[in-house]
């Protein structure tokens, strides 16, 4: 990517490379319930859900509270398919490198994800964290 960064979230671009939400409840209302309609689960009439690539697939908005128990999975995806549909509409091209993304193709995605409990002083981690820096990446796959 190039450009400023908070512009290129606000159209959209990074969309390309991460074309869901950050996370999602987890248990019946993450994905057994998405065909009865997220909107029920994660939005109110006051809260509703973007209609922008990307950000329409956050699956929840509402406040937080305690008892929630939600994944965190940030990930980077390159998909192929995507991916030529973009360049070839020139789409967003003030912030893609495309020459560079090609690069990419055939990587795939990586995704992190941890399970976090919301408590009334803040949150607990469910189950070990999952390695993150370079260092700690290398030290498991050694």
């Amino acid at each position: 990517m190039k450009g400023n960064v908070d512009e290129a979230v606000a159209t959209g671009a990074h969309a390309l490379f991460m074309p869901h939400g950050i996370g999602h409840l987890l248990g019946l209302n993450a994905h057994d319930m998405e065909a009865l309609g997220e909107n029920y689960i994660g939005y109110n009439d006051e809260i509703k859900r973007s209609t922008q690539f990307g950000l329409a697939y956050l699956r929840f908005a509402l406040p937080f509270k305690p008892g929630h128990v939600f994944t965190i999975e940030p990930g980077c995806y390159f998909i192929p398919e995507l991916i030529d549909i973009w360049k070839a509409e020139s789409r967003f091209k003030e912030f893609i490198n495309y020459s560079k993304v090609d690069a990419y193709r055939n990587f795939g995605g990586v995704r992190i994800e941890d399970n976090l409990l919301i408590t009334e002083s803040g949150h607990k981690l469910l189950g070990k964290p999952i390695p993150k820096t370079v260092i700690e990446v290398e030290a498991v796959c050694n």
